[in-house]
């Protein structure tokens, strides 16, 4: 508590250093935090879509084109046409058209299914939350008027088959689902990629071949502690933060600590007198917790400001994307840095001060 103190006292004395200081390594902190906020919400998102497709299936055939997760629709979009595939006896399959058409004035992901009655739409909760829409409403896909039904948590509107290929052709996909009693079995993906005559992975970064006819996904098959959905998931996230706009974050957050380090080296300059006497009465250890402190107390305020203003603007600016969940799991992320940061910030200083004999410290010079 002695160090805390003397801490403060110095920061009080110094108030405009200590100001600056947090706010340069608070910008930084904030920088990391919106891309990390915005790569922790791509992959949420992104293994929600996956599961809200998959809901429960072995297996997933997609188009030679493959599919791409939209960001303005929030929802996995078909890049072609369904494959061609025989179903073999015993499996069951569920072809699932997809692409975009206008719902009440909104550009919305669509999907059909040869399992949805004609005149009725499925939206899912967030969907129908964001659209306005309630159970029984009446809702007009494709100049047709259905029944709307809320069910799901995905950003898709479900419909007829035969609608949704008025719409938006045969792009789409399938959803494997494997014999009752095979369905714990590793080799489902090449059992049947060998029955329907397409290749197979459990690897979701693997894109189809242009030329071919189609790819299966094996959801269940892989090897490794991840599941699919987190592996598709993880995608998303590596493209964010893989980007120019990760890599300034990072370079961002490096300048944030040379602020800081310039700080302190300059705190160490104006006081070497003041440490002189310390070391020369055997207070040398304490010099170094004192900066210890300092260091520690400057990066948590900073710290603070930056993942509150980070969480601030992308409430503001993009709140359907950046969510609470991810905002923590960003702020979780960044803290991981400060412990290494305090800590080397204080020391690079206090290393160059006790280098000095206390009569140096003590002179002029």
């Amino acid at each position: 508590m002695c160090l805390v103190r003397f801490a403060l006292a110095n920061i009080r004395r110094r108030p405009e250093r200590f100001v600056l200081s947090v706010l340069g390594i608070a910008l930084a902190i904030a920088c990391v935090t919106i891309v990390r906020t915005i790569s922790a919400s791509f992959a949420i998102t992104g293994a929600d879509s996956v599961t809200d497709v998959l809901d429960g299936a072995q297996l997933w055939a997609v188009p030679a084109a493959g599919v791409q997760y939209d960001p303005e629709f929030e929802a996995l979009i078909a890049g072609g046409e369904t494959p061609a595939i025989t179903v073999p006896d015993g499996w069951r399959a569920v072809r699932t058209l997809s692409g975009v058409t206008d719902v009440d004035g909104a550009r919305v992901s669509v999907r059909g299914r040869d399992d949805i009655p004609s005149g009725q739409a499925i939206l899912g909760s967030p969907l129908a939350e964001r659209l306005g829409v309630a159970r029984g409403d009446s809702i007009v896909v494709g100049g047709q008027p259905l029944e709307a039904q809320v069910a799901g948590e995905g950003q898709s509107v479900t419909v007829a088959s035969a609608l949704a290929q008025s719409v938006v052709g045969t792009n789409g996909w399938w959803t494997v689902f494997a014999p009752p009693e095979e369905e714990q079995r590793r080799d489902l993906a090449q059992r049947f990629g060998a029955a329907v005559d397409l290749p197979a992975t459990a690897d979701p970064s693997v894109t189809p071949d242009p030329s071919g006819a189609g790819l299966i996904y094996d959801t269940v098959g892989g090897s490794g502690p991840l599941t699919f959905e987190q592996k598709f998931s993880a995608l998303f996230s590596g493209k964010v933060t893989s980007s120019t706009l990760g890599l300034i974050s990072m370079i961002g957050l490096g300048l944030g600590f040379v602020i800081a380090l310039s700080s302190f080296l300059a705190a160490v300059a104006e006081r070497k007198r003041e440490f002189g006497i310390m070391s020369s009465i055997g207070l040398a250890d304490e010099v170094l917790y004192f900066f210890l402190v300092e260091s520690a107390i400057v990066f948590v305020v900073a710290y603070l400001v930056g993942v509150l203003g980070a969480g601030a603007a992308v409430a503001l600016v993009i709140p359907s994307i950046a969510t609470p969940l991810a905002w923590a799991q960003a702020a979780g992320m960044v803290a991981a840095f400060l412990p290494a940061m305090a800590i080397v910030g204080a020391l690079v200083p206090v290393h160059k001060l006790l280098q000095q004999k206390p009569v140096d410290l003590l002179g002029d010079r």
